[in-house]
């Protein structure tokens, strides 16, 4: 049972997310604030790197639980203020890649470990 991405034509459409997505009814994983942080502990150093490894988290969890990227109903990337949206995408979109789903992208001023500059959120339907 795959995501099903819900994307009307009187609405814009971007190859990055869709507007909305259903997931189909089952078990559903809830993948916690993953940061840049690498598996001893440590924060990676620099924006892109944090954003990459953020996602990398992401990903392990999904393997954990078997599942992907294309099993993900919804992300939530939250950015320290002085980054970018786009600047977020470029870092991600290598390691997720070409995988459009429900997303939302805050800003937000600081996170509870002092460096964090993202954490990042998914919702995923289980296989």
């Amino acid at each position: 049972m795959a995501i099903e991405h819900v994307n009307p034509e009187s609405m814009h459409s971007h190859p990055a997310y869709s507007q909305g997505t259903i997931a189909p009814a089952g078990r559903t994983l809830y993948v916690g604030g993953q940061n840049g942080v690498d598996a001893h502990g440590e924060l990676v150093e620099g924006p892109d790197a944090q954003v990459a490894q953020a996602m990398r988290n992401v990903l392990t969890v999904l393997e954990s639980a078997g599942a992907t990227q294309a099993d993900v109903a919804k992300l939530t990337i939250y950015l320290h203020e002085s980054l970018t949206g786009e600047s977020g995408f470029a870092a991600a979109l290598p390691v997720w890649g070409r995988h459009p789903t429900a997303i939302t992208v805050v800003r937000v001023p600081s996170f509870a470990r002092p460096g964090v500059l993202c954490e990042i959120e998914a919702i995923a339907a289980l296989p």
